[in-house]
């Protein structure tokens, strides 16, 4: 039995994570980032002295660098002991299009995902999302392939198949958009922006496959999606995600 008034230590053993570094959560010279890893999904580690340490951390704390990272894991803030660089992605860092949709993929994972839960379906997803724009220039077809099954992966995907008041097949009559990226149909709701049944077709072509670059939305399929996801994206993300204007602006130059 401990003596009164002694203190319990917890003991923390140092783990090897495969991360990627997410966008920061603060800027000084003791920072804490936020790492999506395989072992333990989204994790929060306070970095001493990196900004004064660049022999320890290097660029390894980039955004969207993959890492292999030395930590202490417990809850709330883990402590980064090191960081030995797999890739930063240069092709992407050399083009602001790449730029810009990684930035964004790694904000939303911040965002949208739990502290402390693995998700290695998600974690290969971004992994792939990473390399499909390091081989490729950014395509806003990738990015809606990259959002879809995301959401599908955290159990968010909107019903493509049938109207999700009456569970009807939406067939070629399509369907119409509802608040918070519902999907109904023409019987149950009178209004709302239309997806084609093409464009729910196309959609679900994204779910079939796990490699980008296949499926390539027309213009017109690609802003019905696009209305789609960025009402279900925002519903779930729970906050505006800065890399989103960004992005938005590189898009339209």
């Amino acid at each position: 039995m401990a003596p009164t008034g002694a203190r319990r230590t917890e003991i923390m053993h140092s783990e090897k994570l495969q991360s990627f570094t997410l966008p920061c959560s603060r800027e000084n010279s003791d920072t804490i980032r936020s790492l999506f890893s395989l072992e333990h999904g989204r994790v929060k580690a306070f970095a001493r002295g990196a900004r004064k340490s660049r022999k320890r951390f290097g660029p390894a704390l980039e955004p969207f660098a993959r890492i292999d990272a030395q930590a202490r894991i417990k809850a709330g803030l883990s402590s980064l002991q090191e960081a030995d660089i797999v890739s930063i992605y240069p092709a992407i860092r050399a083009d602001l299009g790449r730029i810009a949709h990684a930035l964004y993929a790694c904000e939303l994972v911040d965002a949208i995902t739990p502290e402390g839960h693995p998700l290695p379906r998600l974690f290969r997803l971004l992994a792939a999302y990473l390399d499909r724009l390091e081989t490729a220039a950014a395509s806003e077809s990738d990015r809606r392939f990259f959002e879809l099954n995301l959401l599908n992966i955290l159990g968010y995907r909107p019903a493509l198949e049938g109207c999700a008041r009456c569970d009807s097949p939406f067939g070629e009559t399509g369907a119409l958009l509802q608040d918070g990226g519902e999907l109904a149909c023409r019987f149950c709701v009178a209004g709302g922006k239309p997806l084609t049944g093409f464009t729910l077709n196309k959609l679900q072509a994204c779910l079939a496959t796990g490699t980008f670059g296949l499926i390539v939305f027309p213009l017109e399929a690609l802003a019905e999606a696009a209305d789609l996801l960025d009402e279900a994206v925002a519903t779930h993300a729970g906050r505006s995600l800065k890399s989103l204007e960004f992005l938005r602006q590189v898009v339209q130059e």
